[in-house]
């Protein structure tokens, strides 16, 4: 049992962090769209997209050091950290690797949101929709647990409530801004009592 247990942990460490993701990217779509517009925004709302995408990087650490502690498969440094370096299912765990490299870019640009130039933040937060798509693509290809039917119907439907909500998103910001309100005219009456008045 004890030579098994990084494989263990490897499995359900990426399983988490796939889920982890999807939680992140699904709350900072619906703070960032209509969903939740019209309704009081705390900090914590904020706190929580963070919170949910800095946990994430966690437990793909913890996945890629289970993986590194398998002697199973035997992945070597090169093979979790280089693209095809490895013999194991090399394109599954490419795109995993690159998955990888994107969740770094995007949780380092987030802490150094205050420091670096808004554009680059902006831009490379959107980096958020590719990564999502590339780790699931990652986990239904490499997960041994991936492969069952539970785990596929909930990425599915994951990922068409993602596409969904950027829908609605891109749309919310092509609507035209609502225009002032015109000023409300006066009663003739209130006007003759004014100039009276003057």
């Amino acid at each position: 049992m004890s030579g098994m247990l990084p494989w263990y942990v490897a499995r359900s460490s990426g399983l988490i962090a796939w889920a982890l993701l999807a939680a992140s990217v699904l709350w900072g779509l619906a703070i960032s769209t209509r969903v939740l517009r019209g309704t009081p925004r705390p900090s914590w709302l904020l706190d929580l997209h963070r919170y949910l995408g800095g946990i994430a990087t966690v437990f793909v650490g913890v996945h890629i050091v289970a993986l590194l502690g398998d002697t199973y498969v035997h992945f070597g440094l090169a093979s979790v950290l280089v693209p095809f370096a490895g013999s194991w299912h090399p394109v599954a765990v490419a795109w995993g690797v690159t998955a990888f490299y994107v969740l770094l870019a995007v949780e380092l640009t987030s802490l150094l949101r205050t420091r670096i130039p808004k554009r680059l933040w902006r831009a490379t937060h959107y980096a958020s929709f590719p990564l999502f798509v590339v780790a699931t693509i990652h986990a239904v290809s490499a997960g041994t647990d991936a492969r069952t039917w539970v785990f596929e119907v909930v990425a599915a439907l994951t990922m068409m409530t993602v596409a969904a909500l950027t829908a609605l998103r891109i749309q919310s910001r092509r609507l035209p801004a609502r225009p002032a309100a015109a000023p409300i005219p006066q009663r003739p009456d209130r006007m003759r009592r004014s100039g009276r008045a003057a």
